[in-house]
């Protein structure tokens, strides 16, 4: 099997939004006085291995079920039999497999001096992540298929993403922080809006209920609207309680690539015009994510 064709399933382009939480995290960590590069580097590398899985899962459960036949963007590997279900399967194992060897040094490393409990909450966590990497789409009772994909997305790329990667930093929670985790959470939901309202009738079709199919394309749409500006807000509430300075805010120079994509998006109507706003989104997010963070150093 080429490996290009497992570089495609594994979906490089939604890196940047996996990569965004970790780095807001650890930027604001960095804000309270606290960074450890190692944690840093085994954060990114887990979080690698848990979006590649999540990949992975969610190509063989959408491919078994017949989900992917008819979609619009890229082809899906087990849908298209580029990739076989059992190949797939077997790679989902492996790659499994390797985030929880990664996660487990992460929450060792990252808990070092404290309570034996904190460590196995922290590894329990990861094997929480694990299971719903894969539970999205592989299984009678997948949660994608019955519209909870954007809580999930809200609590593993917003809240346990940020505030788990400034935890293991800081060693300590701050309340505020749940701000900037929830602004980029309702981002990474955004992200996820977007393929769904893409790929809403062929899913209705399948059986797979997502949001968008509940809400219909108008009330996705407004969700839409809701995420963008939402995560705006919470990310300016955040800047004026925490800093002292309008560098706090530079976050802002990132908010006309959102606006624009939420307009087009709100403007789009046919499957194949929502497809190209999910790049935009994704690296925006992680762009908001990185201003973001560098203006709160710079507020210091």
């Amino acid at each position: 099997m080429p490996m290009k064709d497992w570089i495609a399933a594994a979906r490089l382009r939604t890196l940047p939004l996996a990569f965004s939480s970790i780095l807001l995290g650890t930027f604001l960590a960095s804000f309270y006085g606290s960074f450890n590069p190692w944690i840093l580097v085994l954060c990114l590398l887990t979080t690698l291995l848990y979006q590649v899985l999540s990949n992975y899962a969610n190509d063989y459960g959408d491919g078994v079920k017949g989900t992917d036949d008819n979609r619009k963007g890229e082809k899906r590997s087990v849908a298209s039999g580029v990739i076989s279900a059992k190949q797939m399967r077997n790679a989902v194992i492996v790659v499994a497999t390797l985030a929880f060897i990664s996660g487990t040094a992460l929450s060792i490393l990252g808990t070092k001096g404290l309570p034996i409990a904190v460590t196995i909450l922290f590894i329990g966590l990861g094997i929480v992540a694990i299971w719903a990497a894969i539970r999205y789409t592989v299984g009678k009772s997948a949660y994608g298929y019955r519209g909870q994909g954007d809580l999930y997305v809200l609590l593993f790329f917003g809240w346990l993403g940020v505030m788990g990667s400034f935890y293991l930093q800081a060693k300590s929670l701050n309340a505020w922080i749940l701000l900037p985790a929830t602004s980029v959470g309702m981002l990474a939901a955004g992200v996820l809006n977007l393929n769904n309202m893409r790929d809403r009738e062929e899913d209705a079709k399948n059986g797979k209920i997502t949001l968008a199919v509940r809400l219909g394309l108008r009330g996705a749409k407004k969700y839409q609207a809701t995420l963008i500006i939402g995560a705006l807000v919470l990310m300016t509430l955040f800047a004026w309680h925490e800093t002292s300075s309008i560098m706090g805010f530079l976050f802002w120079l990132v908010s006309p690539l959102l606006i624009r994509v939420l307009v087009k998006s709100i403007q789009a109507e046919k499957p194949e015009e929502f497809d190209p706003l999910l790049k935009p989104l994704a690296i925006g997010t992680l762009l908001f994510c990185v201003v973001a963070g560098l203006g709160f150093l710079w507020a210091i």
